[in-house]
């Protein structure tokens, strides 16, 4: 991480939270053992995307290799916006490419571009 310019926002402010942890699978059926065994163990649901698997929603089990080495860590916040703004201040650089809007342009999701232990790291604007 490169030293980014100082800004005045609250950290606490942002609400940082975990929203989910995906977890890397080479392949559908792959993930769908991965998931069935959290579900199985700990009694959680399912629910299943094109992409991936959610098994009670703090985990997503995905279909195909995704961003991180192991999988990504999705951060929830208060405002996306400004928590980019925060961590950048940080140090902490983004991947342009991979953001989202929502339908009035706010931002909804984006990857930081460094892994954190071979986890990415994406925040999440909370609805």
């Amino acid at each position: 991480m490169k030293e980014g310019k100082r800004v005045d926002i609250n950290v606490k402010d942002l609400g940082f939270e975990v929203a989910h942890v995906g977890i890397n699978r080479p392949d559908a059926r792959q993930a769908h053992n991965t998931a069935d065994v959290l579900s199985d163990l700990f009694g959680f649901p399912q629910r299943e995307t094109p992409g991936s698997i959610f098994v009670n929603n703090q985990f997503e089990i995905m279909k195909t290799k995704f961003l991180g080495e192991c999988g990504h860590i999705a951060i929830r916040t208060n405002d996306a916006a400004k928590a980019r703004e925060y961590l950048a201040s940080k140090g902490v650089e983004f991947d342009e490419e991979t953001a989202n809007y929502d339908e009035n342009g706010k931002l909804a999701t984006i990857y930081m571009k460094n892994d954190i232990a071979g986890f990415a790291v994406h925040l999440l604007q909370k609805k």
